[in-house]
């Protein structure tokens, strides 16, 4: 299988990037993090986290074994809050292992998944947040997720206890597309939208830029950081 990837982050309208973005097509490895904003050094969090999942997703962990190693980077996080100024800090990350016919994945908090195949673009992880909560229980519909309240409000992070990340795996086959991206992407490009413009698209890095046009019309002033990860399966030439 031939893996090619594009992967973008940008500062978005704050003075900052907290997001870590880690991708390696030959290594079959990729991973975001999006810190926390307003919990103090986010970039920290998220830049200790990707570089343990990184790491270990190269090594091409099933989901058990990637299960441990969110638990690992959560105590790479935990040390860091050790030290002035950081006590606070937290992170959430999403990663995706590619390796022969299997793609593996995980994450915690709310960056996302997206996995194309068979026709169909579908979420594979659910956002760890109170606004998810409410449209699993009925309260909201799937589109009113971008627009919540309470879509800020995340149950789970990297960077306390107990760490409940989840994990899952396909078989991987040609044709196969996956998108990785944080919170301040997803909220403004819609999954009709992303499907769209995949089908256009003949490359990854054509996906994104399709996508990032969307981005950049709809988000306001002073929107989040932006971090996203597209990846493609072919078969080998």
């Amino acid at each position: 299988m031939r893996i090619s990837a594009y992967c973008y982050t940008n500062r978005g309208g704050r003075d900052h990037n907290e997001d870590s973005v880690r991708c390696s097509a030959e290594a079959g490895a990729f991973v975001l993090a999006d810190g926390l904003g307003g919990h103090g050094k986010g970039e920290v969090a998220s830049a200790l986290a990707a570089d343990v999942l990184f790491e270990g997703c190269a090594a091409h962990p099933g989901p058990e074994e990637l299960l441990e190693l969110f638990q690992r980077a959560n105590g790479a996080v935990l040390e860091g809050q050790k030290l002035p100024g950081q006590e606070e800090m937290k992170t959430t990350a999403v990663v995706l292992s590619l390796a022969g016919e299997r793609a593996v994945w995980g994450h915690v908090g709310d960056s996302r998944l997206y996995r194309f195949s068979g026709g169909t673009l579908a979420q594979e992880t659910r956002d760890h947040s109170v606004t998810y909560m409410k449209y699993l229980g009925g309260e909201i519909s799937y589109m009113d997720i971008c627009h919540d309240d309470d879509r800020s409000s995340l149950l789970r992070a990297l960077g306390k206890q107990p760490c409940k990340p989840e994990a899952g795996q396909a078989v991987l086959r040609p044709g196969d597309a996956f998108l990785l991206c944080s919170d301040g992407f997803w909220e403004y490009v819609y999954r009709e939208e992303m499907l769209a413009d995949l089908l256009k698209a003949e490359t990854p890095e054509q996906w994104a830029q399709n996508m990032l046009l969307r981005h950049i019309r709809r988000a306001p002033d002073g929107n989040d950081n932006l971090s996203l990860i597209c990846i493609f399966a072919e078969e080998e030439p």
